[in-house]
């Protein structure tokens, strides 16, 4: 996904347009992708939604604030939603399981980051925040590393630039390959949770793939997301043993950067479901209004979608975005393979 300032409060007559149109492409995209389960209704929701979004700027409309807020705020709302429908003991278990395909594609993408890095002669700034959008979790990675290391704007703007570009082409090439490989549910529920960096781009592929392999490679992208904490520390302390905070405005990432709130909102509510406050009757309930929900937020990121996103990262970032995409996936699958996941 794109980076953009937090969403703030804004007069409703901006936000509508944006979340209307949203919230229209994203019923009708459940209903075509019940007829059409193999594609998905997520996958269908970004394509219409950005055919949406094409015309209605065109027609003038201002749909950037409610497209954004759909993107972002929904999507994390229907994710806490579906954590109502989970034990905490079943997240803690994907976790655990999936730990050792997590902290071997992370380590891979460090590694890679540093080599391709500097042969590519990309600035370190920039090869950090994709390194870290590429290993950890996208735009939230880059928005957390970017004030440890006071990184500048343009750096920001490029590495999230070069993300999107990764996240748009996943969504279409990830559940084509698993197919390919005959990965099972859970199988491809890992590898795009461990290998697809940003979390609505992990949904959209989890899904097209088939509702199990949605639910997993969601509860492996969220435990992946954790590991911003332990990087960002690691980050800062070495910024700071470099003597590099008299020359960049690092200081202490803010707690929300670290744990996004979200993250605690899905966490209580499988804890609430786990200790039978959820009742069992409301759960096929809450598992529509979660993708509904995702539904819509997904018609939001495509209305968002620009072309020239994609030309704004540059040559060099893009090949070391390419390098460290393929990386990454290549590990994950290695790894599942070797550890029998």
């Amino acid at each position: 996904m794109t980076f953009h300032a937090p969403v703030r409060a804004r007069p409703v007559r901006r936000l509508l347009p944006g979340l209307a149109i949203a919230a229209v492409i994203g019923c009708l995209a459940t209903g075509i992708g019940r007829l059409l389960p193999v594609v998905g209704a997520p996958v269908i929701a970004i394509a219409l939604g950005a055919l949406a979004g094409r015309w209605a700027r065109g027609a003038g409309w201002a749909v950037a604030a409610g497209s954004r807020l759909a993107g972002r705020y929904v999507l994390q709302a229907a994710i806490v939603v579906f954590g109502a429908g989970l034990s905490l003991t079943s997240v803690l278990r994907v976790g655990v399981a999936s730990l050792p395909v997590m902290l071997g594609t992370l380590a891979a993408c460090g590694v890679m980051a540093l080599v391709a890095g500097r042969l590519l002669r990309v600035d370190d700034d920039l090869r950090l925040l994709i390194g870290a959008g590429t290993g950890i979790c996208g735009a939230s990675a880059i928005g957390a590393v970017a004030p440890v290391i006071g990184a500048g704007e343009a750096a920001v703007g490029y590495a999230m630039s070069t993300i999107f570009v990764f996240n748009v082409a996943a969504v279409i090439v990830f559940p084509v390959v698993g197919h390919l490989l005959g990965l099972s549910a859970h199988g491809f529920g890992l590898w795009a949770g461990t290998a697809i960096n940003d979390t609505s781009s992990v949904t959209a592929a989890g899904y097209a793939y088939g509702p199990a392999a949605g639910d997993y490679a969601i509860v492996v992208k969220l435990c992946r997301s954790l590991m911003i904490i332990p990087v960002v520390l690691a980050v800062s302390v070495l910024r700071h043993r470099r003597g590099t905070a008299g020359t960049h405005a690092a200081g202490r990432p803010p707690v929300r950067r670290l744990v996004p709130p979200f993250l605690l909102l899905f966490l209580l509510a499988a804890l609430a479901n786990t200790v039978g406050a959820v009742p069992h009757d409301a759960h096929a309930a809450l598992g529509f209004t979660a993708t509904l929900g995702v539904a819509v937020a997904m018609a939001g990121v495509g209305l968002d979608l620009r072309l020239a996103e994609l030309r704004r990262a540059g040559v060099r970032p893009l090949l070391l975005g390419v390098v460290l995409s393929v990386t990454v996936a290549l590990t994950g699958l290695g790894l599942q393979a070797v550890t029998g996941r």
